[in-house]
């Protein structure tokens, strides 16, 4: 009985020393009380959901993390201007991942359509494909809403895959997602269009601009998620080198498109049934076969096949192989956009009925340390100001921030709040007079003061 009590408790104390340095458990953005809210379209105020954000809750074992979400985001979810009649609905779901997760030394394993890994907001990630394919018997479109379906069945690899991110450009939100069948998710960086160096949608012209976090060029990428392999994943910059040295780069994918008019072959040279020429209709990169694997021998800041490479990060300074949501030059995101074509890890599980495990809860710190506070940063934009105030915080969000206007006699004129995995509060300062005043942002005990001018001609 003693031996039993005492390997009882060492298996306890190994798995809480597990969950104060592990990520894979620290980091996904855990709540209970906020709930989301979504745009209808044509109506610019955002309506509630009543479905709560991000992660309920976070349970481990010496082996696995369990992660329960309902699949919504704390930012505005549409509208989708593709007609996609659906909206982001409870998901209601499990998560598994392996604490120690491990490299596939044999044959890759292939992303297939729906979840292939979770976001540390609890909202899924989805690879290139958006389910239609290319159907050379018909010479059409096959599969997908308003199609028929493809030779084989949906589940059928075809010769030429639609790439989501073209295809369903106009049906986006702000945030870069959208759902399927309820199943809200991203197939790429989940930044907003408007913040973009080079803006390809206009949505954001109508609706927030915010999504899980911003682009900072001068910082490594927050941790924004993990695969289904177990590996994390993270924004689009990150150290140079794979040693953590280097300075800060944009972390580059190793694909390019061919150079090709007519699509009779992949780029290994396999000849496949022939897809449409290339055209303005199905223009180079409709079709994810378009692109081909370019290897960059010592550049360090490209990534491999899987669009990932072994690397030091923040979160892990002995190093963990990582995957990239990568974006170009202009910050669009760039293909393969996050994970795959293949896994580079081997994959055990992902989605989950139950937990079958004896397991301990792990309850995220609500406070922020000071070294973080101090590394935050803050844009307030414009500024001068005359209709609008936006308060956007440079980075990920993992706390959440009260938000406060105050005048030059310290009234406080408004208040709003920026939720974890959010990035944005909004100020309508129309019937303000013109003048000085502070934008305050505080969490707990720490807080930060930044002048705006509201200034109309």
């Amino acid at each position: 009985m003693k031996k039993t009590t005492l390997s009882v408790l060492a298996m306890i104390l190994s798995t809480m020393s597990m969950a104060q340095t592990n990520p894979a458990i620290l980091k996904w953005l855990q709540n209970n009380t906020v709930t989301g809210t979504y745009y209808k379209s044509g109506s610019s105020t955002a309506l509630p959901n009543g479905i709560l954000v991000n992660c309920q809750k976070v349970e481990y074992s010496s082996n696995w993390v369990y992660v329960h979400t309902k699949g919504v985001p704390a930012y505005p979810t549409g509208p989708f201007l593709d007609g996609n009649p659906s909206v982001a609905s409870d998901q209601n779901g499990i998560f598994k991942f392996p604490l120690n997760p491990t490299k596939n030394t044999g044959t890759l394993t292939a992303t297939s359509g729906g979840n292939i890994g979770l976001f540390i907001n609890g909202v899924a990630l989805f690879d290139f494909r958006d389910g239609v394919a290319w159907n050379n018997a018909t010479n059409a479109l096959c599969g997908g809403p308003g199609n028929p379906p493809c030779p084989g069945g949906p589940m059928t690899v075809q010769a030429w895959n639609r790439d989501a991110i073209p295809a369903e450009m106009g049906g986006f939100d702000c945030s870069k997602g959208h759902p399927a069948m309820g199943n809200y998710h991203h197939h790429q960086n989940p930044s907003a269009f408007k913040l973009d160096i080079k803006v390809v949608s206009t949505i954001c012209n109508l609706y927030d601009a915010d999504g899980l976090y911003t682009i900072n060029t001068s910082a490594h990428s927050p941790l924004i998620g993990f695969a289904a392999d177990g590996f994390p994943i993270y924004g689009a910059y990150g150290y140079r080198n794979a040693d953590g040295t280097g300075g800060i780069v944009r972390i580059k994918s190793s694909y390019q498109l061919r150079s090709i008019t007519a699509r009779t072959h992949h780029a290994d040279g396999t000849d496949v049934a022939d897809g449409p020429a290339v055209n303005a209709t199905y223009r180079l990169g409709y079709f994810r076969e378009d692109y081909e694997f370019i290897a960059h021998p010592g550049s360090e800041d490209y990534l491999d096949a899987s669009n990932g490479r072994f690397c030091v990060t923040p979160e892990y300074p002995a190093g963990i192989y990582c995957y990239f949501a990568t974006v170009d030059a202009n910050h669009n995101s760039a293909y393969p956009y996050v994970v795959g074509p293949k896994y580079y890890g081997n994959v055990t599980a992902l989605k989950v009925a139950t937990v079958t495990e004896t397991t301990n809860v792990y309850n995220a710190p609500t406070g922020i340390t000071e070294n973080d506070w101090k590394q935050m940063e803050l844009n307030i934009v414009p500024n001068p100001a005359s209709n609008l105030i936006a308060v956007q915080i440079n980075g990920l969000a993992s706390k959440d921030y009260l938000v406060e206007l105050f005048d030059l006699a310290g009234k406080q004129i408004y208040s709003s709040r920026i939720n974890k995995g959010q990035t944005i509060a909004y100020f309508d300062v129309q019937t303000l007079y013109n003048g000085l005043y502070f934008v305050k942002i505080s969490n707990g005990a720490f807080h930060k003061t930044e002048k705006v001018l509201i200034k109309r001609d």
